[in-house]
């Protein structure tokens, strides 16, 4: 390998189109001014796009780029990322070719042609393999544009080695590139709402895959003043930079990454999945002893949880580093496509009146509907958490986890005592987090027997979470949320519609342990948990060793 430190492709300045003036109204909020990305299509300001028929591929295999550029040349690179990055490949003035993009892109695909194609090396080293696209405009600048491909590993046993599957149906549900995703978009008879279907053929919209160091995180910081208006930093900065809309809520730029970057560095050998392949290709977890997620991991398919359910029941164990276990999706068409009707289910999702597939309904896990807490595969439930520390979610709560169960083997080492809070100073606890209904005994926290929750299940560290923006009176206040998000869950759930709102409030995020059969699961419900490892917290990174040593060692 060589000295010379890597340099990164992206480096350097980026195009940004000429200055335009419009009005402003005083009655603007981000909200009401909904950004998706799409092609410009003006030869005056070329922009190269591309995709893969698939996110990921075995050693050997030949991956197609389609493509559209409005530029004469462009070109590509392809490194993989991580601690130590590598470049792949550096194609240079390739012909520029261009193909329209139609108004559904998002859910019917791009169907551009291949206009470049990569074939894996037989020794690549299973990882997350970055793609750079660019093209120079006429006054010399660069638009540059992301995508990725995972390389998956050989079969084969894999002592001592830990299979990552990155959260790409959460990624996915967030990309809004081309018009929509599953939150806001261009769908519908009035062209103004989310979308149910997604392609998974089209490119990722900008900061899911890169993002400079620095990007704002969605937790507010600093601490907010008495009486100061609630912030949204992550919907400042996007919007200064022209970031996507939800660039910080997923992808591997703001989350997966971190844990990848800090567990190559401490020596840790990591194969890399998406979520497609533990769907698709669930006989790759039988090589490995230790399965581990992270970040946002909000969407998951009746298959992948069975996956893992059946993985750790027999004798698997589940390192999961992440939060926000709510909805369940649907891939269908051989994965390139991704449902998931969530509030429309009950009058849109074509399973709904099909007694034999009514559980596949694609709405909450905890849904009167489909009655599948998440605390059965992660022991935790979304529903029961959700917000923290930003906007007016506990703006000023607490930013790390109260330890209850300091004997725990996952704190060996670390020092920490009952009622210790750990991870403070790195902000691990938000923005989305997962937990329980809970009762406290004798000074310890106990789940709320029955609900779907295994008796297994032991809270070992947690602090509160909630389901609403607590309204203040304030000087020309808008919340993003308010009680939106509690009134959709509350129905959902179905019953008596107070104590469905009652139930669903107030929550928290726990860390929780729960052996399952003849495995074991670990469960760290905070999306935030991986800026610990960035951050350099020593507890969070020693927590984060012993699970993973302990596990991959099994």
């Amino acid at each position: 390998m060589s000295d010379t430190p890597f340099k990164f492709p992206e480096t350097g300045p980026h195009a940004i189109r000429p200055m335009a003036v419009r009005r402003m109204y005083g009655d603007e909020h981000f909200l009401a001014d909904y950004r998706f990305q799409f092609p410009r299509e003006d030869p005056a300001l070329p922009e190269v796009f591309v995709y893969t028929d698939e996110m990921s591929y075995d050693p050997g295999a030949v991956v197609e780029f389609h493509g559209s550029t409005d530029a004469k040349t462009w070109s590509i690179r392809i490194y993989r990322d991580g601690h130590r990055p590598v470049m792949m490949v550096e194609a240079e003035d390739l012909p520029g070719s261009f193909t329209p993009t139609s108004a559904t892109a998002y859910q019917d695909g791009c169907d551009w042609p291949v206009v470049f194609r990569w074939q894996v090396p037989q020794d690549a080293p299973s990882g997350f393999y970055r793609v750079v696209s660019e093209c120079l405009r006429p006054d010399g600048q660069r638009f540059v544009q992301h995508h990725f491909v995972v390389v998956r590993p050989k079969p084969g046993p894999k002592p001592g080695r830990i299979l990552l599957m990155l959260a790409t149906g959460t990624w996915t549900a967030y990309n809004d590139w081309g018009g929509a995703n599953h939150y806001f978009g261009t769908w519908g008879p009035n062209g103004n709402e989310s979308a149910p279907i997604l392609s998974l053929k089209r490119p990722w919209t900008r900061g899911m895959i890169w993002l400079p160091k620095g990007a704002a995180r969605i937790m507010t910081n600093p601490l907010p003043d008495m009486g100061d208006a609630p912030r949204y930093p992550s919907k400042e900065w996007g919007y200064s930079g022209g970031w996507g809309q939800f660039y910080a809520a997923a992808g591997w730029a703001q989350y997966d990454r971190h844990f990848a970057v800090w567990a190559e560095s401490q020596g840790f050998e990591i194969d890399y999945i998406t979520q497609t392949d533990l769907q698709y290709r669930p006989e790759i977890l039988k090589d490995y002893s230790c399965l581990t997620s992270c970040g946002h991991d909000e969407y998951w398919s009746h298959e992948m949880r069975r996956t893992v359910e059946d993985y750790v029941a027999g004798g698997g164990h589940f390192a999961r580093f992440g939060g926000n276990f709510v909805w369940q999706i649907r891939l269908e068409n051989g994965g390139a496509e991704q449902h998931c009707y969530k509030a429309k289910a009950k009058t849109h999702d074509p399973v709904r009146e099909d007694p034999a597939r009514r559980h596949l309904l694609t709405t909450g896990w905890d849904s009167a509907d489909v009655n599948w807490p998440g605390a059965t595969t992660v022991g935790v439930n979304g529903a029961n958490g959700i917000y923290a520390s930003w906007g007016g979610f506990a703006p000023r709560g607490n930013r790390g986890f109260t330890v209850y169960r300091p004997w725990h083997w996952i704190f060996g080492e670390t020092d920490l005592r009952y009622g210790d809070i750990f991870g403070q100073e790195a902000q691990i606890f938000g923005y989305e987090v997962d937990g329980l209904d809970y009762q406290f005994h004798q000074g310890l926290p106990y789940p709320e027997p029955g609900r779907g929750t295994p008796e297994e299940v032991e809270i070992l560290a947690m602090s509160p979470a909630t389901l609403f923006e607590f309204p203040h009176e304030g000087e020309g206040v808008r919340y993003y949320i308010g009680d939106n998000d509690l009134k959709g869950i509350a129905r959902k759930a179905g019953g008596d519609p107070e104590e469905a709102l009652a139930r669903y409030r107030f929550g928290s995020g726990m860390v929780v342990g729960m052996k399952r059969g003849a495995g074991e699961v670990i469960t760290a419900g905070s999306c935030e948990w991986v800026m610990g490892l960035t951050r350099n917290c020593a507890h969070t990174t020693t927590i984060t060793r012993n699970v993973l040593e302990r596990f991959r060692q099994s």
